[in-house]
């Protein structure tokens, strides 16, 4: 003849499992959270290195807008192109330097560095200056870490 076992759960086992459960999502509660934690992090470091980035920019073109109301006033004042270029030679603002038509420099800021370059238009073209050169640069471990 067959034995018949009978297996009963007591609330013993009951207790065992609903602890597992609570411990497991405890668990996966706690991982969420240095989920948020660490993509929260990586937000605030991800926005500092755009707005660096941008604030450099911005020191760019308020560089150039300098340079060009030099070379506005050196055409206003320049009657052929070998004198108007050397009168923006001679105007060109701290920083810049001028080799041919092109004018260049660079802003920084100890992790980032931003070369620029324009060219000097001819005169009479309506248009002054054109980018050539505008890369930024980056020392990417430092930012990072």
């Amino acid at each position: 003849m067959r034995r018949k076992s009978n297996v009963a759960i007591g609330p013993g086992a009951a207790s065992l499992i609903l602890i597992v459960v609570i411990l497991s999502m405890g668990v996966l509660g706690m991982l969420a959270l240095m989920n948020a934690r660490n993509d929260a992090r990586l937000s605030s470091r991800s926005t500092a290195v755009v707005v660096a980035g941008y604030e450099l920019n911005d020191r760019a073109e308020r560089r150039l807008a300098e340079l060009d109301s030099a070379v506005a006033e050196c055409a206003a004042l320049s009657d052929g192109d070998d004198a108007f270029l050397t009168a923006v030679r001679g105007r060109l603002p701290e920083g810049m330097l001028m080799d041919g038509r092109m004018v260049s420099w660079s802003e920084t800021d100890g992790l980032r560095t931003l070369s620029c370059a324009v060219e000097v238009l001819p005169l009479g073209d309506g248009q002054r200056l054109a980018w050539r050169t505008h890369r930024m640069t980056a020392v990417t471990e430092e930012i990072w870490n």
